[in-house]
């Protein structure tokens, strides 16, 4: 079932897009993926914006607004309590980004950086508890950490969201009670050493080679070959504004 009410603590429940360009962006995403956007006109926004999909919320979009957000796709983490999940991330080695932000009444977020510095939001939700609509085509699928120390993050994450590592040597499964909830790989030896680890947040499509051709006519590019994986064929991606997403078809379902 592809539609949700509510994320249990330490499960990924939303996504978003910080971007120079909204507007552009709302185009980009809107032709890519069937979404349409709206925006909240309240001034305590910030002009911060909804995807819609089927009239249902899969991914929120707004401006560059906190100088330790950086552009892109960011996952957030359902919690029960931030502060509680904040000091668990500090002894573990990690640190807070930026402390609990209150959203009107959407609830309150916060920023997390593990111990490679990998960026992470976490969300306590109130009225919004997260994407409406999930794993299936043009919806949030899968999140996944690219990190040079697999080792430090099967400490630092377990610690502070007590998941379990699954999977195998080289691909973890990040497990929630035997429910896999996302997804660690070791970066490549090759890739430079100023490109920073970090959260990679995949969308489901019907078929990601006629997706990769529309994203490529949209302005967007691709940043990897094409990859048959047990959950799908994917590849990754970037925005016109360089903001990094992947894309997957034939997935399977989770969280």
């Amino acid at each position: 079932m592809s539609e949700r009410g509510s994320y249990a603590p330490g499960v990924p429940c939303w996504v978003d897009l910080s971007t120079p360009d909204t507007q552009g962006a709302t185009g980009f995403y809107g032709a890519l993926f069937g979404w349409r956007a709206g925006f909240d006109a309240e001034p305590e926004a910030h002009g911060y914006g909804m995807f819609h999909l089927r009239g249902k919320k899969v991914a929120g979009i707004g401006p560059l607004f906190h100088e330790d957000l950086p552009a892109g796709w960011h996952s957030y983490v359902a919690v029960s309590d931030l502060a509680e999940t904040l000091q668990k991330a500090g002894a573990a080695g990690g640190r807070t980004a930026f402390p609990p932000t209150r959203v009107t009444h959407a609830g309150t977020m916060a920023g997390l950086r593990d111990r490679e510095n990998a960026f992470l939001l976490l969300w306590q939700p109130e009225q919004h508890q997260g994407c409406e609509v999930v794993n299936e085509p043009g919806a949030f699928a899968w999140s996944e950490l690219n990190t040079r120390d697999p080792a430090a993050a099967q400490e630092f994450y377990p610690a502070v969201f007590g998941w379990n590592a699954g999977g195998d040597a080289y691909y973890t499964r990040w497990q929630l009670e035997d429910k896999a909830v996302a997804g660690m790989l070791p970066m490549p030896v090759d890739v430079p050493a100023e490109v920073p680890p970090g959260w990679v947040v995949y969308f489901a499509v019907e078929d990601v080679e006629e997706s990769a051709a529309k994203a490529k006519e949209l302005g967007g590019g691709q940043t990897s070959p094409f990859i048959d994986s047990p959950a799908g064929r994917l590849a990754m991606f970037h925005d016109p504004w360089h903001a990094q997403f992947a894309m997957i078809s034939g997935v399977q379902e989770h969280h």
